[in-house]
């Protein structure tokens, strides 16, 4: 690889960036996650990118998780290389890697076709058997800037008058006759980019921006050999088996209607079924642990989200405001004010706190048309909000026991592995961050000493914290391997001081309390969706709509049939019985599409005994067993929460 993670031996107490491809690479198209260093300064460099202090360096190897990244942003220059020697009126934006992959995001007036993005590909295995070597330049800044914009080049235009200052030399990448204004680290030549595929395109604004010029990004992904890649493809395979969408109509879970609007999601009855035991079981949870559950309108005054500073901060993301008879009102995206005015409204002591407000409530946000995926990413959903409003004492405590509830719900939903992120803010970023410097640096301090005590890994992520305060972000890891954000715990001094609140401390004097933001599904639509991924529409016995189906062999089996539906019911399970004049594997077929844990097949000799025959989901006929025995053993599973079957 000849790459290295390198680290200042003395503290850095701000980011640095020189270039469009750097920071975060998983996170697409945010801008301030793709420019920052990791915390304390580390960033990734290969062997031409001088080194002007003292640093620990530490060499890559192919088996570390930066070193893909770092092939497939190499592959995403020689993507972009192939695309402007076969199509050179092309505009290129940024073309960072991801998890998945890469992506290059261009500009071109006519849309790439199926037959271009062969094209692109093939032109990409000539740049790589050419094996150019990839040269790290520098040049000032106004050079840069002077260069781009005589090639009309107006995307890196704004990324270099944005992530760089006036006087500061820039990092250009060569590669042949490509030249692209980048922070890199790179392998040392494109002949090292030997696996890698074309896949997809997709629109994309400039800047996320609707009104701005309308993108083209282009996606591929890039391994070490070709065995990985196809590797990659078989799990594509796999994951297209598990797409939500797909199983939720196949189990009729759910449905989005165009005639009511996109974005917006239909329950069905199965799929509401799961969503009542999710939720139930969750304010369950919630009162154990002293929460109050709260109500709060789906609508309140713009005025409110002045104060809050959603109206400035998040305005993009809400529904534009409605004129009505005494003032102007806007749909709300989150349940935070309606909170604070809770707790504002009646005064509080020191020993009232921490007060603990827990709501499923349903928000709604402006997610862009080309944005919105499934129940992954919808505008109208249920958040599982709460927050906590205590004494500054109290709030390394109240943030523990936060990341201990998520901990439980991940587990007690059937996921074992997560990563975490803490999210900070960027001193130097003024338009979307409130808030004093003093205040950012006590509550980012907070939230570190929560998770070292806890003795949690986590990777810092300069300039992604809400723009009221830092986050603790926790990614679970499905059984394919993939990162779902869902969980995310908060800190806030800024809304507390904006709407003024108050309790009498112990001296008898005023004080302002400290606010906790918290989220453990994140939103029910996506937790749900994760589900259905992750377990393949089969869910754990707790959480299947239909525990139990029934079959009985004919007609006459029927009153039988009936009577044990009864028993099951009575024993506290979900039970659906098939009295269709149906041959019985048509029965045990349609219930096996539905996913169904069990079924009891019953006929003379289990009406003679009292026992039932049972098909367990993934394993097959199992023969029969007494009726009591088998109630026993389901009533167990559901009482456990057991993930088997």
């Amino acid at each position: 690889m000849v790459v290295a993670r390198v680290k200042p031996l003395k503290p850095v107490s701000a980011p640095t960036s020189e270039g469009p491809d750097a920071g975060h690479p998983d996170s697409e198209g945010s801008e301030a996650s793709m420019y920052g260093a990791a915390a304390g300064g580390e960033r990734l460099v290969d062997l031409s990118a001088p080194l002007t202090e003292d640093v620990a360096l530490e060499l890559l190897k192919e088996t570390d998780e930066a070193s893909l990244k770092v092939v497939r942003h190499s592959a995403a220059h020689v993507m972009a290389t192939a695309i402007l020697e076969l199509f050179p009126e092309t505009k290129l934006g940024h073309g960072p890697a991801t998890d998945a992959g890469f992506f290059y995001d261009v500009y071109r007036e006519t849309p790439f076709s199926e037959d271009d993005l062969a094209a692109i590909e093939k032109r990409m295995a000539d740049v790589v058997a050419r094996d150019e070597t990839f040269v790290r330049e520098e040049e000032p800044r106004e050079q840069g800037l002077a260069d781009y914009e005589k090639q009309g080049e107006f995307m890196k235009v704004h990324f270099i008058e944005r992530f760089t200052k006036p006087g500061d030399e820039i990092s250009l990448y060569k590669n042949g006759n490509f030249t692209d204004f980048c922070r890199g680290p790179h392998v040392p030549s494109t002949g090292r980019v030997k696996a890698f595929k074309v896949t997809s395109v997709a629109g994309a604004y400039w800047l996320g921006d609707e009104k701005n010029q309308q993108l083209q990004r282009i996606y591929g992904t890039a391994f070490f050999n070709s065995k990985d890649l196809e590797a990659h493809f078989k799990r594509l395979e796999e994951i297209k088996a598990r797409d939500h969408r797909v199983l939720g109509k196949q189990l009729d879970l759910f449905s989005i209607q165009e005639v009511a609007g996109a974005g917006l999601i239909f329950w069905h009855p199965k799929g509401g079924l799961i969503r009542k035991v999710m939720e139930d079981w969750m304010r369950d949870q919630c009162i154990r642990r002293g929460y109050q559950m709260v109500f709060t309108p789906h609508i309140m005054r713009r005025e409110l989200w002045k104060v809050s500073g959603h109206d400035g901060y998040y305005a993009e993301n809400m529904y534009p405001p409605m004129e009505l008879d005494d003032a102007e009102y806007r749909l709300k995206p989150m349940n935070c004010p309606g909170h604070i005015l809770i707790y504002k409204n009646s005064p509080k002591s020191y020993r009232d706190l921490p007060q603990r407000y827990a709501e499923l409530g349903n928000v709604y946000r402006y997610e862009r048309s080309g944005t919105m995926h499934g129940l992954l990413r919808v505008r109208g959903f249920t958040q599982d909000d709460a927050h906590i409003f205590c004494t500054p004492e109290q709030i390394e405590g109240e943030i523990a026991a936060c990341v201990e509830f998520a901990d439980e719900v991940l587990h007690a939903f059937g996921f074992t592995e997560f990563k975490v992120e803490l999210s900070t803010w960027d001193p130097k970023d003024t338009k979307n961050y409130v808030g004093k410097a003093e205040h950012w640096e006590g509550a980012v301090a907070s939230l570190k000493k929560v998770l070292d005590a806890k003795g949690i890994a986590y990777r810092e992520i300069p300039g992604e914290a809400a723009f009221y305060g830092p986050k603790i972000d926790i990614k679970l890891v499905d059984v394919l391997g993939r990162l779902w954000q869902l969980s995310t715990v908060q800190f806030d001094f800024n809304l507390p001081q904006r709407f003024e609140l108050e309790y009498t401390g112990e001296d008898g004097e005023k004080h302002r309390p400290v606010m906790v933001h918290r989220a453990l599904f994140g939103s029910v639509e996506r937790f749900f969706g994760v589900l259905i991924e992750h377990y393949a529409g089969a869910f754990p016995m707790w959480l299947a709509p239909v525990q139990v189906g029934l079959v009985p062999i004919s007609e006459k089996h029927l009153e039988y049939a009936n009577a044990v539906k009864a028993r099951l019911e009575a024993a506290g399970l979900r039970v659906e019985l098939d009295a269709r004049n149906e041959k019985m594997n048509a029965k045990i077929r349609e219930f096996t599409l539905q996913k169904v844990p069990f079924v009891l097949v019953m006929g003379d000799k289990e009406a003679a005994s009292e026992a039932v025959s049972v098909r367990t989901r993934g394993k097959g006929d199992e023969g029969s067993v007494s009726l009591d025995a088998f109630i026993e053993r389901a009533v167990g599973l559901v009482k456990g929460q057991g993930v088997a079957l």
